[in-house]
């Protein structure tokens, strides 16, 4: 009963409120910024590589700017552009990453937006510390209760989404992959994360900070280099790879049955909801981690956080979406004709179609070990998030408790997770982007500030 409640909830929010918000947002702020996204991307990019490091400085408060990315990237790069890209692909054909990249070019002008207001709207503790992320931006843009409200309302969606069905979610990711590929069973899997991410979160931001520099790239220059492997194996596949991006985005029915209208709208919103799920652009997350940029001007942050958004779709799930049409949906692909075999879900999809190239065996193992790094780097960055918006609404005292009760869910996930789970994570996720867009529109004037004085 309460699965099926929640997954209405969630059609509605996927099919309408979110793309409409996602998009409203996106275009809004390309259109305010003058598309900051492509002006200032050349900007981006050599802040992001002329600075790139694994062995950053500590800081006494805050991050610098690469490893702000590197958490923002480590929460983005999660089983989203594995799982949930093979979901979208498997349900809403390969034309709903078309989708993607359409959310993800609008949400980058979003996330800019994001960064920008973190930056503008953080304070300082009465210890020295760093404490920024929407909850202080929606209290600026409404003041009084209707701002409390929003911004506990988010508090506490992003709790739930983030900081305990998320992580979940990614435990139970890394166990089932882990056991397929390995035979180790889940909960041996659990322990194991569980004391490793205990250490890590009761070092705080500076511990998490030196770690995610670290894993970020290596996690990424991994999954990149077997990823072109097997592209290059099937190199004579790419041109009709991208002509059914293309041409299934607009006749998805071709490829996934039913009627044109209900079709493409299926794609389109599994494009929406999987694409935010991925990059998180508009989501309200990673502005955590921007906020503890320690940048000369937020237009910086803001310039750096617009790569997190293409590295996350532009880069890493687009390449496992190409790995997975150009082995499975070609005219040799066990997917060709639209059907899917029994056995075939989007749990497995990635590691089926890297199979083909490097063998069944090796291919589970290659994306077993991706999907640990990025479930498990997006766990560090989830559980942050969550903390800073536990903190907000309870007060430092609760942390202990807060990471306690994470590490818990860390550990259920790797036993057992079920559809309801799953939905849930989505829902908050979704309701997550209301208050958080809300505040967006109402504070456009900074955000245009921020773009006219950065660039001076």
């Amino acid at each position: 009963m309460l699965l099926s409640v929640v997954q209405t909830i969630n059609s509605y929010l996927s099919d309408y409120v979110l793309v409409i918000l996602l998009i409203a947002v996106g275009l809004w702020y390309s259109i305010k910024t003058r598309f900051v996204q492509v002006r200032c991307f050349g900007e981006g990019m050599r802040k992001v590589f002329g600075n790139l490091t694994l062995l950053g400085d500590k800081h006494k408060s805050g991050m610098s700017s690469f490893q702000a990315l590197a958490t923002a990237i480590a929460a983005q790069v999660g089983t989203g552009n594995i799982v949930g890209a093979s979901g979208a692909i498997l349900t809403g054909g390969p034309g709903a990453i078309f989708w993607m990249w359409i959310i993800a070019f609008f949400g980058m002008a979003t996330i800019y937006a994001e960064a920008v207001l973190a930056q503008d709207t953080r304070i300082k503790d009465a210890d020295g510390h760093i404490q920024g992320g929407p909850v202080y931006y929606i209290t600026t843009a409404f003041k009084g209760g209707f701002g409390r409200f929003l911004a506990t309302f988010f508090a506490v969606a992003i709790i739930l989404a983030l900081g305990f069905f998320g992580c979940m979610v990614q435990s139970n990711s890394i166990g089932s992959t882990f056991q397929t590929a390995f035979g180790i069973p889940s909960w041996v899997v659990g322990v194991v994360l569980v004391i490793i991410c205990g250490v890590i979160f009761l070092g705080g931001v500076q511990r998490l900070a030196s770690v995610t520099e670290k894993v970020v790239p290596v996690m990424a220059a991994l999954f990149i280099l077997g990823g072109l492997i097997v592209l290059i194996v099937r190199i004579r596949y790419i041109p009709a790879t991208f002509a059914m991006i293309f041409k299934y985005a607009f006749q998805p029915q071709a490829i996934i049955g039913g009627g044109f209208g209900a079709a493409l709208k299926i794609a389109v919103s599994q494009g929406a909801k999987r694409g935010l799920f991925s990059n998180e652009a508009g989501m309200g997350s990673t502005p955590h981690a921007h906020a503890l940029a320690n940048v000369a001007h937020p237009h910086d942050q803001g310039v750096v956080a617009m790569i997190g958004v293409f590295i996350d779709t532009f880069v890493v799930l687009t390449l496992n979406a190409l790995v997975i049409i150009s082995t499975l949906y070609t005219a040799d692909g066990i997917l060709a004709s639209g059907a899917i075999p029994e056995g075939i879900g989007k749990a497995n999809l990635a590691q089926t179609a890297f199979g083909t190239v490097f063998g069944a065996s090796f291919g589970a193992k290659f994306v077993a070990i991706c999907l640990f790094f990025f479930a498990f780097s997006t766990i560090l960055g989830w559980n942050l998030f969550g903390k800073i918006n536990m903190t907000w609404l309870f007060g430092k005292k609760s942390s202990l408790v807060y990471t306690v009760i994470a590490l818990v869910f860390i550990f259920l996930g790797t036993l057992a997770s079920n559809d309801l789970v799953w939905e849930l994570s989505d829902m908050f996720n979704q309701l997550m982007v209301i208050p958080n867009a809300l505040a967006l529109f109402a504070l456009t004037g900074l955000v245009v500030k921020a773009v006219r004085e950065g660039r001076k």
